[in-house]
């Protein structure tokens, strides 16, 4: 039931629930309706079984009793999310799931904290999970229990005491704050609508490559003010020159065409100047 339900769903866990349930040649049903419920979980109806997916949100809201909380818990405490199901309002069973962090995300916030990013892990997942992660991946602050909408207002809160915010992420839930952050940043293999929210897109999934596009944002703004310092330099001395300043004191006149070329040199200069950012490898 759980599978079929979540064949329907873009989010990585219900991808990762289908994918087992593939490997286990387990077969898919047929179901009658779906719906995404934000920052909770899913609904469906199977057979005329109503089915629910989500957490303790979605059971309480729909008010679900004898909700198994020493088993949540446990699963919580070991770092894993707990999945709960329920099959005409009541509970069938607990699903845990473990977020595999990318060998890369260390060695990527260590060289994000040398910049002086400060970074925070804000996520739906529950306070235990969250921390867990957190301590794996070297994050101290961390928000938790957040649904998508609160998850945009951690953000405008940040930028309200003018902070520059930048957002990663790459499922439905992170598309309004994706939206809302002054750079949104996608995963290259998330959900259609993340990428759409996004100002710039992962292509190899790498969260280095976060580290990477600041680096890259910054050499190239340090090359932007170095072509203005010397387009500026040039043409502060070069147009009185070109018009005539010399003459009182020479006598001799700047000819059109001598100028042309080294207006023509500035450009070249400029130009020149850009394209080395051409080779700069990561």
């Amino acid at each position: 039931y759980v599978a079929s339900v979540e064949n329907f769903s873009e989010h990585p866990l219900g991808e990762a629930i289908v994918n087992f349930a593939k490997n286990e040649n387990i077969s898919l049903l047929n179901i009658n309706s779906f719906e995404t419920l934000m920052g909770l979980g899913v609904k469906a109806f199977i057979n005329n079984d109503e089915v629910l997916i989500g957490n303790i949100k979605l059971m309480s809201n729909n008010s679900i009793d004898n909700i198994p909380y020493e088993v949540i818990n446990r699963f919580s405490s070991e770092g894993k999310t707990p999945i709960i199901v329920s099959i005409n309002k009541k509970i069938a069973g607990v699903i845990s799931i473990a977020d595999k962090v990318k060998e890369d995300s260390l060695e990527a916030i260590s060289k994000l904290k040398q910049l002086g990013i400060d970074i925070i892990l804000l996520t739906g997942d529950n306070e235990k999970v969250a921390n867990f992660i957190g301590r794996e991946v070297g994050i101290s602050n961390v928000i938790s229990d957040v649904l998508p909408h609160e998850k945009s207002s951690v953000i405008e809160k940040l930028q309200s005491e003018n902070r520059i915010v930048a957002m990663v992420g790459d499922g439905i839930n992170d598309a309004p704050s994706l939206a809302r952050a002054n750079v949104g940043i996608a995963i290259g293999n998330g959900t259609d609508i993340a990428i759409e929210s996004a100002d710039i897109i992962l292509l190899k999934n790498s969260i280095n490559d976060v580290f990477n596009a600041i680096s890259l944002s910054k050499i190239t703004m340090k090359n932007i003010k170095q072509n203005l310092f010397w387009a500026f330099f040039y043409n502060i001395v070069g147009i009185p020159i070109a018009a005539g300043i010399l003459y009182p004191f020479t006598g001799h006149l700047l000819n059109p065409m001598i100028a042309g070329g080294a207006m023509a040199l500035s450009s070249v200069s400029v130009v020149t100047n850009a394209l080395r950012l051409k080779n700069i490898k990561f």
